[in-house]
């Protein structure tokens, strides 16, 4: 008769057992059956750590050069050390009894008692996997996000969250279900260069050539704007690399110049914006222009109008003693006039 070939599970147990059987040789007494399970089941687990670390070490190279995305390499290690675990603990159940149909049918009921409160984890699990399939973001990129105006690092994605460091050294953990509902600007998926712009408003009376010929000269000062060079391409559109002044508006205070100019890293763009406002207004300054600020000139001449105002029943009052309506509290009352004598007039 063929003897049936054992199933992984099986074997491993007998490996544990024969371990511990020789274990138990060397002692001079007789080791309870619960001392020897629990003698089992720590061989169990100290094998699955070992070879769960050996696995991870030949073949993390391979499974970076396979995928080439950090998030997808680490998950595939955690997909390895998971198997690992869940073949040790299945080992450990069979150690004490439990068939794989038992343990098949405790898993339906565990999963049937506690689906309502896994729902949330699995809806992030699936998240999970939609954001590594989409790749919206990877690990190391810059992203914000956009409702909260949070700027920061990615530390790592797995199926169930996002880790993400900010730029005030904070640490956050979102679940990949929000994640997915938020709208992400990532800094650093293509390309690391970022475009800014700096509204500046000078006067009508300010030359404006020299205006935006300054505003220009005061960007390329900055170390991180990039001064000149081809054109970037952005989707199927190019626009000039080096800085660049336009009239984008004539206000009611003044003319609007706007200026538009390239960085070469995302990490620091309000150390990089004030540099460039700084140089702006150093070379402003010392120019023929003025920058403009909202102020108002009321003028009055004959065509506006008169108003005739008169206090001489208050002031007579008072400078003769008598009661004043100032003084008295008493609003003056002028005499009723007819409405015909009105129109008369």
């Amino acid at each position: 008769m063929q003897t049936p070939t054992p199933t992984p599970t099986e074997a491993a147990t007998e490996v544990a057992t024969e371990v511990a059987t020789d274990i138990g040789g060397f002692l001079p007494f007789e080791i309870p059956m619960w001392i020897a399970n629990i003698g089992k089941s720590l061989i169990v687990i100290g094998l699955a750590i070992a070879i769960s670390r050996i696995l991870v070490r030949l073949l993390g190279r391979r499974v970076a050069q396979r995928f080439r995305r950090p998030s997808l390499t680490r998950m595939a290690l955690r997909g390895i050390r998971v198997s690992v675990y869940v073949f040790a603990l299945l080992t450990i159940l069979n150690i004490y009894g439990l068939q794989l149909a038992d343990i098949s049918l405790l898993i339906t009921v565990f999963s049937a008692a506690v689906g309502f409160v896994l729902a949330p984890i699995l809806g992030s699990l699936i998240s999970g996997v939609f954001l590594l399939a989409d790749q919206p973001y990877e690990i190391g990129d810059m992203i914000e996000l956009a409702d909260r105006g949070q700027r920061g690092f990615v530390e790592d994605i797995t199926l169930r969250h996002t880790k993400m460091f900010t730029l005030d050294n904070t640490f956050l953990v979102i679940p990949n279900g929000e994640m997915r509902q938020r709208d992400v600007i990532n800094y650093s998926a293509e390309d690391s260069r970022t475009r800014l712009s700096l509204d500046v408003l000078v006067t009508y009376e300010s030359d404006i050539p020299a205006a935006r010929k300054l505003i220009e000269d005061a960007a390329r000062e900055v170390d991180n704007v990039i001064s000149g060079g081809p054109d970037i391409r952005v989707g199927a559109a190019r626009y000039p690399a080096s800085p660049t002044v336009y009239i984008n508006e004539f206000a009611d205070h003044g003319v609007l110049l706007t200026l538009r100019y390239w960085v070469t890293e995302p990490y620091k763009l309000l150390a990089a914006r004030s540099r460039v406002q700084t140089n702006v207004w150093r070379r402003l300054e010392d120019a023929n222009v003025e920058i403009a600020y909202p102020h108002s000139h009321l003028y009055f001449d004959d065509t506006s109008g008169e108003m005739n105002v008169s206090l001489n029943d208050g002031l007579s009052g008072l400078n003769n003693g008598g009661r004043s309506h100032a003084a008295t509290g008493d609003s003056p009352v002028p005499p009723r006039q007819d409405p015909d004598d009105l129109a008369d007039e």
